[in-house]
């Protein structure tokens, strides 16, 4: 099934700027892939691109930063998740990735097919990407 945005939808029109906290650009960069993933418009497909990539090019020079203090209370739980990731690239890489591959399937000069998988290639790693940035990174001792 073909997914057309709708155009009330602000999903395109969202602001977010260097100002914008990471965890709500990560929270972007996973609604343009979901919409992605499924989309089939071309000029759809290069605006969630365009989107992804400005998110990532936000993103990328902040991943070293401190957590700023107003957000530490969401990163901070009881018991850390028991996650068993089995590609574990860090941060900085993961992002290059998404970004390398948002730049080529933005150049539009792929087969249909491999279009297909580095689209779904890409939703993946953005999706894994915002996880890990939005995941806890402390335990709370009582």
């Amino acid at each position: 099934m073909a997914t057309f945005l709708d155009p009330n939808d602000d999903l395109l029109t969202i602001p977010f700027s260097a100002a914008t906290d990471f965890t709500d650009l990560a929270d972007c960069c996973d609604r343009f892939a979901e919409t992605l993933i499924e989309c089939r418009d071309p000029a759809q497909k290069m605006a969630l691109l365009g989107r992804i990539g400005a998110c990532l090019a936000l993103l990328r020079p902040t991943l070293g930063e401190t957590i700023p203090p107003h957000l530490i209370a969401r990163f901070t739980v009881t018991e850390l998740p028991d996650v068993a990731q089995r590609f574990e690239p860090d941060a900085d890489v993961l992002c290059d990735y998404c970004q390398s591959l948002t730049q080529l399937l933005c150049g539009q000069a792929l087969p249909p097919e491999a279009e297909r998988t580095l689209t779904g290639l890409l939703c993946e790693l953005v999706w894994l990407f915002a996880a890990e940035l939005k995941a806890p990174r402390w335990v709370t001792v009582h």
